[in-house]
């Protein structure tokens, strides 16, 4: 790898799953934040947009504005970032709430923190600027950060392309039901569908894990499956 190649790979920088998430004081349209200790107990979805006023990142905060109440049920908490300044923020925000419709919602408020980060030292330390992809503007970015301060995924999408806030919800769900119930999630998991027991190194050694229980069903040694009710799975998982 060449010298300026090295350079550039280490100007953008991104935390890795497991790593703790980068601290930072930051202003927002909620007022000032300490991250991640001010929401220690709960999960945060940390997202970047590349810039204010700007058609695709309206549809994306009509979106994430009227799913908040759905996600804080499922104890996260959302909290946005682009590079622009904190009167962007409010004058575009207030924009959305007023003029737009996007998919039957309108009137939208935004109540979640819009962090302002003019600076980029945020964006940096979370590796939301590509510089491939734009050197001033932030990509698509989004962080899970655990209630413990830990990074446990993570999306990356370029500027042309909206999220897909299905499946950040699914993640978050999937990852919290693997916690709470020690399992892993298939593809497509939802709540209700089988989960995956393992690893383990035979049907007989995933069967002792759980307790004997006989609702496990194993293809082969390496491919064990149990159901787990979707009442079960958001009743302990989602704030009544």
């Amino acid at each position: 790898m060449e010298n300026n190649e090295v350079k550039a790979e280490q100007a953008v920088g991104m935390p890795r799953i497991g790593d703790k998430a980068p601290e930072f004081k930051a202003v927002t349209t909620q007022g000032e934040i300490n991250f991640p200790s001010d929401y220690s107990g709960k999960w945060v979805i940390l997202f970047s947009h590349p810039a204010d006023f700007t058609p695709v990142c309206t549809t994306e905060f009509i979106t994430f504005a009227s799913m908040a109440d759905q996600f804080k049920e499922a104890n996260c908490e959302l909290v946005g970032l682009s590079v622009d300044g904190l009167y962007s923020h409010i004058a575009w925000l207030r924009t959305i709430q007023e003029k737009i419709e996007y998919r039957g919602h309108k009137n939208v408020e935004v109540k979640f923190p819009l962090i302002e980060d003019i600076t980029m030292e945020v964006a940096k330390k979370y590796g939301m600027i590509q510089p491939g992809e734009d050197t001033t503007k932030a990509v698509r970015a989004v962080f899970f950060i655990d209630p413990q301060g830990t990074v446990r995924s993570m999306i990356y999408y370029p500027l042309s392309l909206g999220r897909n806030f299905d499946e950040i919800y699914r993640a978050l769900i999937a990852m919290q039901a693997a916690d709470e119930f020690g399992v892993a999630t298939p593809a497509d998991w939802r709540p209700g569908d089988d989960v995956i027991i393992g690893p383990a190194g035979s049907c007989g050694t995933a069967k002792d894990r759980m307790d004997g229980k006989e609702d496990m069903t194993c293809q082969d040694w390496f491919f064990c499956q149990k159901p787990i009710a979707k009442d079960e799975v958001l009743s302990k998982i989602l704030k009544k």
